[in-house]
C-alpha cells in the first residue's frame, strides 16, 4: 500500500480544521481538491477513513491513517529545518493533551523555554479521557491517570497531585458547625469541576455518602475552580499546588487523595518530542509529589 503525502496531508488537515473547507482555507486549495485527495486515500486503503459530519468524525480505521499522516508531518517539519536554513519555516506543531490542574499550575512554565522553537497545540482534557485523543491521532503526547501504555505510546510516571477537601472558615463554620460528620455533607454544597469531574464524589462515597445527595456547583476552569472555593460557593478538593496561603481550612485532615499522573507519547524517533518530554519530566519532578503510594485512578 503506497500512501501519497499530500493526500496524508489533506486528510490531517480536514481532521485539524474540522471541515473540507477549512482544510482548504489552511492548505490554500479548493474543498473539492481536498475532498478528491480524501477519496483518493480511502481508495488506496479500500478503508472509510473519515464520516463526513460536521465537524467530520475519524473513523476507527481512519485513526491508524491519522496517526500515520501526523507523524510524517512532525518529521517532514523537522528534516526541513534541518535542511533549510530559513527563518520563514515556522516552529514545528506538537498537539498534546493536559488535565485543568497541571495546565494551571506548572505546565505552562515548564513548556515556556520550549516556545520559541515549538508550536503548541493544547487539549485540555480529563484525564479518563486523554488516552482517546493519543488512539486516535489527535495528540502526540498527554499526561494522564492511566498507566497502561495506549498502543504504539510509551508511558512514564510522572507524580502525583494532593487533594485535600477544603472551604473557607466562614464556609465550614456555618455548614459543618460539629465537624466534618455524614449528616453535614449531604446538606453542605460542594465546587465540581465538571460533570467528568469524579473527585469530590469519591470521597464522598468514601465517607459512606450519597453523592447525589449535596447540591453541587459546576465551575470547569481550574482557577475559577479554587476562585469559587474561596468565594464560599461550596467546599471542593483543592490540589496543594492551588491552596492559596491562609485563605481556606483543611475540613477532614488526614483525607488527602493522592492522584499519580504519567506522560504518553508516541513512540517516534523526534528531536521535538524529545525536547518537550525532558522538558515535562524534569518539571515534573520539581512540582509533583514523588511518593509512589497512596495511589487513586481519578484526577481532574
Amino acid at each position: 500500500m503506497e500512501l501519497d503525502l499530500a493526500q496524508l496531508r489533506a486528510l490531517e488537515a480536514t481532521v485539524a480544521a474540522g471541515t473540507l473547507d477549512g482544510a482548504a482555507r489552511a492548505l490554500h486549495l479548493t474543498p473539492s481538491a481536498i475532498s478528491q485527495r480524501v477519496k483518493a486515500l480511502e481508495s488506496a486503503t479500500g478503508r472509510v477513513l473519515l464520516v463526513r459530519s460536521k465537524p467530520v468524525r475519524v473513523t476507527e480505521s481512519g485513526q491508524a491513517v491519522l496517526r500515520l499522516a501526523r507523524q510524517v508531518a512532525l518529521l517532514t517539519a523537522e528534516a526541513t529545518r534541518e535542511l533549510v536554513e530559513d527563518a520563514t519555516f515556522g516552529p514545528v506543531t506538537l498537539p498534546i493533551a493536559v488535565n485543568a490542574d497541571s495546565l494551571a499550575t506548572w505546565v505552562l512554565p515548564a513548556l515556556a523555554p520550549l516556545a520559541g522553537d515549538v508550536a503548541f497545540d493544547l487539549h485540555r482534557e480529563d484525564q479518563e479521557h486523554t488516552a482517546a485523543l493519543l488512539r486516535d491521532g489527535r495528540v502526540m503526547a498527554a499526561i494522564t491517570a492511566d498507566s497502561e501504555p495506549v498502543p504504539g505510546c510509551s508511558v512514564t510516571r510522572l507524580g502525583g497531585m494532593r487533594y485535600r477537601p477544603m472551604a473557607t472558615a466562614a464556609f465550614a463554620e456555618r455548614w459543618f458547625p460539629d465537624g466534618v460528620t455524614d449528616q453535614a455533607l449531604t446538606r453542605a454544597p460542594v465546587v465540581v469541576f465538571d460533570r467528568k469531574d469524579d473527585l469530590q464524589h469519591r470521597y464522598l462515597r468514601a465517607r459512606g455518602v450519597d453523592a447525589g445527595t449535596p447540591p453541587v456547583h459546576h465551575v470547569p476552569a481550574s482557577t475559577d475552580y479554587v476562585a469559587a472555593v474561596r468565594l464560599g460557593f461550596g467546599w471542593g478538593m483543592v490540589p496543594a499546588q492551588q491552596e492559596p496561603a491562609g485563605e481556606l481550612v483543611e475540613l477532614d485532615p488526614g483525607a488527602a487523595v493522592h492522584v499519580v499522573l504519567h506522560w504518553q507519547q508516541w513512540k517516534l524517533r523526534s528531536s521535538s518530542l524529545d525536547r518537550l518530554a525532558g522538558t515535562v519530566l524534569a518539571a515534573a519532578r520539581r512540582k509533583l509529589d514523588q511518593t509512589p503510594d497512596r495511589t487513586v485512578p481519578v484526577t481532574r
